[in-house]
Order: structure tokens, then C-alpha cells, then sequence
């Protein structure tokens, strides 16, 4: 009987884990749909996902990016001012679709003011649900 108990309950696990996967394999971020922006040290991800299923409720996603100050001149000085900085929020899902919009700002130490301004790179946006990662979209370009 244990034998039994033990069988089924791996059964149901693996169900379970080719369920989330099965729903993972359609979700992408609208590529017409998502975009970044740059206004001073803030940097705004726009975006909509879809394929994300009629049973998922919420989904998290992450706006992450390297930032650096940048002289007029448009040298990068070497002193230790590129980081990376993130920026997350949960979004409600609606008939398998989820838009929003994440803002990161960047601050550093000392600060990154006229005539010195901040430049983005790496920018990326990750969604997940419950904790696993079901689509990822890389911007091109500086911001």
C-alpha cells in the first residue's frame, strides 16, 4: 500500500511539473507592444506578455539594467560608477495577457548630476510565475 501511495504521488508531481512547463512554452513579451524609455536617471519599461494561460492570476516581472554616469564629452570615467539596478512588481493576468509598466532609477555616491548624466545598458525584462521563469526580453541599445 505505501508502494502505491508513494508511485501516485510521484505521478501527480510530474504532472504537476509538465503542466507549468507545458504553459511555459508560449509566454513572450509583445515585442510591438514593449518598450524602454530614459528620462533623466529613470529608466520606464513598458510592456505586455501574453500566452501566459487562462489559469495563472498573477505574474512578476523585473526590469533589471546596468547603469554608469557619463561626462559630456561622452567618456565613461573608470571610478567605480557602472552598477546593476532592479526594479520588479507582481501584474494581474487577464485572459492569459498582463501589461504594466516598471520605472528604475539609478543613484549612486556620490551622485550622478550636471553636466555628468546616466547612460543604461544590459537592459533586460524577466517575467516568472511562482518563482520560475517563463519568458525573458533583452533591449537592445543604451538609454
Amino acid at each position: 500500500m505505501r508502494r502505491r501511495i508513494i508511485t501516485l504521488l510521484a505521478v501527480a508531481v510530474l504532472t504537476g511539473l509538465t503542466a507549468t512547463v507545458a504553459m511555459a512554452a508560449s509566454v513572450h513579451f509583445i515585442k510591438n507592444a514593449t518598450s524602454v524609455t530614459r528620462s533623466g536617471n529613470t529608466l520606464s519599461a513598458d510592456f505586455k506578455i501574453s500566452g501566459l494561460g487562462l489559469n495563472v492570476t498573477t505574474v512578476d516581472v523585473a526590469l533589471s539594467a546596468d547603469a554608469q554616469c557619463v561626462n559630456p564629452g561622452s567618456n565613461k570615467p573608470k571610478a567605480g560608477n557602472k552598477q546593476s539596478f532592479s526594479a520588479a512588481g507582481t501584474f494581474t493576468v487577464r485572459n492569459g495577457t498582463a501589461e504594466g509598466t516598471l520605472n528604475l532609477t539609478a543613484t549612486f555616491q556620490p551622485d550622478c548630476s550636471p553636466p555628468m548624466s546616466v547612460e543604461y545598458s544590459n537592459v533586460t525584462l524577466t517575467a516568472s510565475v511562482d518563482g520560475v521563469i517563463v519568458a525573458t526580453a533583452t533591449i537592445p541599445g543604451t538609454f
